[in-house]
């Protein structure tokens, strides 16, 4: 006689939910924000609408779960640690020159510009992205600096929270605004001149 099992529904969940995220993120690359909606993420998904409503209240926090989720996989914040190799400004253009190409990979500008204009429109969005996202990734920025700090590169009164906008807003403000050419080669000065900054305090 075959064994009969129980369903695993917590994987059935999970693939759910990974085709939900993966849809939306799809969808808005593809369609725009204003265009995508419940309807589509649940037709791309296989799933019903009611499946979606269940874990998300709207498209915009399915959306934000979409772009978290491009984090998962990595060992915590250990595995997401800015590149230390003891050379600041080096790994600093690094990091930046990585952004720059996010920035530029169709397959996430329009994701990422539809997130970032929903969440101007929903401070409860806004304060989600903050809490999981965007704070914990000045976390991992603040950490490399202060290393820096540690290591005599930069000053030892040095506020973090203002080098991390002085370092990464230049690259956000000329894409979000389309204001300029986003190149390595203007990573790589927004570095050298806030750096040559930090050092002369």
């Amino acid at each position: 006689m075959q064994r009969r099992t129980t369903p695993d529904t917590g994987r059935r969940s999970e693939a759910s939910r990974r085709a939900i995220l993966d849809a939306a993120f799809a969808l808005a690359g593809e369609v725009g924000y204003a265009k995508l909606s419940i309807e589509g993420i649940a037709a791309r998904a296989g799933v019903g609408k009611q499946t979606i409503y269940r874990w998300w209240p709207s498209k915009g926090a399915v959306l934000f779960d979409a772009v978290l989720s491009l984090t998962e996989g990595r060992e915590g914040a250990e595995g997401m640690a800015l590149p230390d190799t003891g050379d600041l400004e080096a790994d600093l253009k690094l990091v930046l020159r990585a952004t720059v190409d996010e920035f530029a990979d169709p397959a996430y500008d329009r994701p990422l510009r539809a997130l970032s204009i929903e969440i101007t429109n929903d401070p409860a969005l806004a304060a989600l992205y903050a809490e999981r996202l965007e704070g914990p990734m000045n976390e991992l920025k603040k950490a490399r600096l202060r290393a820096a700090q540690e290591a005599g590169q930069l000053p030892a009164d040095l506020d973090l929270d203002v080098a991390v906008d002085l370092i990464w807003s230049p690259l956000l403000s000329r894409w979000l605004h389309r204001s300029g050419p986003l190149t390595h080669a203007y990573a790589d000065a927004v570095v050298e001149t806030a750096l040559r900054g930090l050092y002369a305090r």
